[in-house]
């Protein structure tokens, strides 16, 4: 104890500087009191405030730096919202626009069609017609051969029987009278030979000339089947590359999907129309043969059409949404889906043609929807608050399905969605990237 007692003295004694020894007097009416306070007791005294005061200063910090961390989330976040609905804004307009400018194209692509078609017709008409005048120059020029020689032979033998009169003059009897009907009988012919000769000729010029315009009219038609063609190649070129560009994204075999595609229809040149054919039993003519290009592109354009319908490149949410969870790990756990965070109640809508394979409770998905669509490809929508699809129900892109909710295993409000290619998951934003450009 004296060991104690002297140390505390030392103590007391090198902090009488700073704190030198108090006397706290209390008066009452029995008396008055005081009560020692040592520098020791000071020194804790002082130091325990200074605790107490460090640490409301460093709480009321903490707070007031919670609470704008906070307000900025906040507002970071209505921004956030606001952006994505702006953008979601902008790429419904870009899809209207472009699914106007696609009813567009369709409708041109019909009516060049119809002009192909009679562009043909006119083009085997005017064959038919330049053959049949070709047969008739020929017959006429065959004919004006016959004549011209014919009156040939015949001026041959006037000569000779008028020769032959005018050498029997001096010393022979006159001429008989079936001499005379004779010589009188081939120059009549000679004349008409004659005047049938002009007349042909004059047939064989007026053929030249008509022949001549048609080859003119067939340079015209020629030139405007050529403008009409670049246009159409022009407009097919400029409507299938976005949709080249959007499957080549999907990840998929492009010439598998086309394929299953053209197995459920029949018919030459899949479902769109037939291909041309040559009529003549060859070679297709090079219009025919762009005609056929141009007509197989407008195929690949309808079965681009079809795919995408039952393909998932549409959004399963169309607003008031954010995103939160991309496809990947998340602490230490892998994320197999796209999460929307959403109010309660956001309508979800299919993206794509399918069957419903599965609408009901699921352990940790809660309330879960799952949709087969074509490719093999399945889609799956959890932690729904209602569902409004049933089991082998087949749905349309842009059915709504079901409603955004907080079930299953859930930190808040929102959908989670995955896309899986023959069971096998892939990122859901590799499709809704994809298809951006389209829809």
């Amino acid at each position: 104890m004296n060991v104690k007692t002297r140390l505390i003295d030392k103590v007391n004694h090198a902090l009488e500087r700073f704190f030198p020894e108090q006397r706290l007097f209390l008066r009452s009416e029995e008396g008055t009191r005081f009560i020692r306070l040592s520098p020791m007791t000071q020194t804790l005294g002082w130091i325990g405030s200074a605790a107490f005061i460090a640490w409301s200063i460093i709480a009321t910090a903490v707070l007031l730096m919670d609470s704008i961390g906070s307000g900025n989330m906040r507002d970071q976040a209505r921004r956030e919202k606001q952006l994505y609905e702006e953008r979601l804004q902008v790429l419904s307009e870009e899809r209207d626009t472009r699914a106007s400018e696609a009813a567009s194209a369709q409708v041109r692509f019909n009516l060049a069609l119809t002009e192909i078609s009679e562009m043909q017709s006119e083009l085997l008409a005017s064959e038919e017609r330049r053959k049949e005048l070709e047969t008739g120059i020929g017959v006429i020029q065959g004919t004006l051969r016959r004549t011209m020689s014919e009156r040939d032979e015949a001026r041959d033998t006037v000569k000779g029987l008028q020769v032959a009169q005018t050498d029997g003059t001096a010393t022979a009897a006159p001429m008989p009278p079936e001499a005379r009907n004779t010589v009188s009988f081939l120059t009549t012919a000679l004349e008409n030979t004659a005047a049938e000769r002009d007349l042909m000729a004059g047939k064989s010029a007026e053929a030249e000339q008509y022949a001549q315009s048609m080859v003119y009219e067939t340079r015209l038609r020629d030139e405007r089947n050529d403008q009409i063609f670049r246009q159409l190649e022009d407009a097919v070129t400029i409507s299938l590359e976005p949709l080249d560009n959007m499957f080549r994204k999907s990840g998929m075999s492009v010439d598998h999907i086309l394929g299953q595609i053209k197995r459920g229809y029949s018919g030459q040149g899949g479902p769109l129309t037939p291909m041309i054919l040559s009529t003549r039993g060859g070679t297709l003519d090079p219009e025919a043969a762009r005609a056929n290009d141009i007509l197989g592109q407008l195929d690949r354009m309808n079965l681009y059409r079809i795919a995408a319908q039952k393909m998932p490149f549409d959004m399963p949410v169309k607003s008031g949404f954010r995103f939160t969870s991309g496809f990947g790990r998340r602490w230490g756990r892998m994320h197999y889906g796209t999460d929307f965070a959403a109010p309660i109640g956001t309508p979800i809508y299919a993206p794509a043609d399918g069957v419903v394979t599965h609408a009901g409770w699921s352990s940790g998905y809660g309330r879960l929807v799952k949709i087969q669509h074509e490719f093999g490809i399945e889609t799956r929508y959890a932690h729904q608050s209602a569902i409004r699809v049933k089991k082998g129900q087949r749905v349309s892109r842009g059915d709504r399905i079901g409603d955004i909710g907080n079930s299953g295993r859930s930190t808040g409000p929102h959908l989670h969605y995955e896309v899986r290619v023959g069971g096998k998951p892939i990122n859901p934003m590799i499709y809704i990237k994809a298809g951006q450009d389209v829809f």
